[in-house]
This record gives C-alpha cells, sequence and structure tokens, in this order.
C-alpha cells in the first residue's frame, strides 16, 4: 500500500490499520504541526517522528510499548539513590526548558527542531502537554514532557544531565500520576533503556482500546498543577 500523504486542507488521518509494516507504523507523511492536528493524532494512537531534513511523517507501530506505572521496575541501586538524593522534582513549571534540553542532549542528533517546540509550547499553553523537572537546587538537571490523553500519558522524550536524573522524573511521575488516577503510561517503541524500565509491547489493537476508554477519563486539574513532588 502506498505512503498516504495528509492533506493540508483537512486534520484528519487514515485508519491506523493502514500503516505499513516495514518501516513498523509508518502511517502518513506531510501536512503541518498544528496543534489540531496534533491533538487529533494523539487521539487516535499516531504520533509525529522524522529527521530535520524529512518531510513530516506519522506512526503508529504494531506492537506498541506501554508502561503500567505501578509496575516502573526500580533497581536496588536506584532505589538507595531516590532515597538519598537531594535533587528536587516539580511538574509543570519548566516546560520550554525541558523539551529544549531534550532536543540538546542527544550526541546522535534530535528530532525535536525548533518547529516542533514551537508546536508543543503551544500544546503545554493549552494544557495538554506537560513536563516534570529535576533540580540540584537552581540547575535544571533532568527531565521529561509528553501529552495526556484522558488518564493516559504519551512520553515524548526525556533527558538527563546527571546521572539517575530522567530515572528519578519518571520515578517521581509516576508515583504522582498513580495518586491521581493515572493508568498507563505510551511508550511508543520498545528500547533497551525503556524495557529495564518495566516497558512491554502490547498489540496496536490492545493499545487503542485502552487510548479509547482512558481518553475519556480525565485526571483532576490538581495533577497537572505546577508543584513540587519532592
Amino acid at each position: 500500500m502506498p505512503l498516504i500523504q495528509l492533506s493540508p486542507d483537512s486534520i484528519d488521518f487514515p485508519p491506523v490499520d493502514y500503516a505499513l509494516e516495514d518501516p513498523n507504523g509508518l502511517l502518513a507523511l506531510g501536512g503541518d504541526l498544528s496543534p489540531e492536528r496534533l491533538l487529533n493524532a494523539y487521539h487516535n494512537g499516531i504520533f509525529p517522528w522524522f529527521s530535520p531534513d524529512d518531510p513530516i511523517l506519522w506512526w503508529s507501530p504494531d506492537p506498541r510499548a506501554i508502561l503500567v506505572p505501578e509496575q516502573l521496575h526500580i533497581s536496588r541501586s536506584m532505589m538507595k539513590f531516590i532515597n538519598k538524593t537531594s535533587l528536587s522534582v516539580t511538574i509543570n513549571t519548566a516546560f520550554h526548558q525541558v523539551i529544549e534540553a531534550c532536543a540538546d542532549e542527544r550526541d546522535e542528533g534530535t528530532w525535536i527542531d525548533p518547529s516542533i517546540q514551537r508546536s508543543y509550547i503551544q500544546l503545554y499553553l493549552q494544557g495538554v502537554a506537560h513536563s516534570v523537572e529535576v533540580w540540584d537546587q537552581q540547575e535544571l538537571v533532568g527531565g521529561l514532557y509528553g501529552v495526556e490523553q484522558g488518564s493516559l500519558f504519551c512520553g515524548e522524550s526525556m533527558f538527563s544531565r546527571q546521572t539517575n536524573a530522567s530515572k528519578l522524573a519518571l520515578y517521581v511521575f509516576c508515583q504522582h500520576f498513580i495518586r491521581h488516577g493515572g493508568k498507563l503510561i505510551d511508550c511508543q517503541i520498545l528500547n533497551p533503556h525503556t524495557e529495564s524500565l518495566g516497558a512491554t509491547e502490547i498489540p496496536r489493537s490492545d493499545y487503542l482500546q485502552f487510548l479509547y476508554k482512558l481518553r475519556q477519563q480525565p485526571l483532576s486539574p490538581a495533577c497537572w498543577a505546577p508543584q513540587y513532588l519532592r
């Protein structure tokens, strides 16, 4: 099946069943990164991912990588670090800095170019995208960001400038997410790092069933209010 070119006049996507098997999950190209199109994408289990020199590419892989927050794997040494560290963690206090850091802290280059950053900042301003920040006093040393779909959180990227900072961000976020009724974290594509943290793969059809249910279960605004988490 040929790759589908999105119309600039519509934010609609083709059914995810049209996605290619090789490369796994590539569904369409083109369109734009408007907040409306991005929200429609996440609403239907689709996300953008492309290199700076490529057209915008849209994906819905099968299988899909997910993390159940209660099943986050924390090693004994990491738990000792969590219990002893003086690093603090906040939520939604420095989204701009987090997404910039996620773009900068990649030796192999990044797809989080300025257009991506601008688009996700718009989602943040709309209260849909969120960040978690790790601080060493006043210095930002780690964090993550993603997009909420009700009680499902679509993780996008994370970074560390100190050892274990991104793992601390994820651990503290998972505890906070669970307390407020969060059910599932979308990790998109499984890699050794996310697998070591407890992420697993499920069929895309199962992921979509979770998404369609959980996106209708919004969390309390208190979950996403700017605040110290620890």
